[in-house]
């Protein structure tokens, strides 16, 4: 797993600490967790969900690439 080091204002780092602490989780869980939320996700990711949304529909990669971008838009646009 790779490390990250990020700044932040004090008000927010103690935020994020006390909303892990509330949560029974570390603050890389939490940020982890937020990624996924956003929808963030490595190439290979994307495209094993992909692979996975063409192996249950009759699309061809172009379609359902077109759809896990749209999904992926609507995620990030929704907040």
């Amino acid at each position: 797993m790779s490390r990250l080091t990020i700044t932040l204002s004090e008000p927010r780092y103690r935020a994020l600490k006390e909303a892990a602490a509330q949560r029974h989780k570390t603050i890389g869980q939490l940020i982890d967790e937020s990624l996924d939320f956003y929808g963030i996700k490595s190439r290979e990711q994307a495209q094993d969900l992909v692979r996975r949304a063409r192996e249950r529909s009759q699309l061809n990669e172009d379609q359902a690439l077109a759809i896990a971008l749209e999904a992926q838009h609507d995620v990030r646009h929704t907040l």
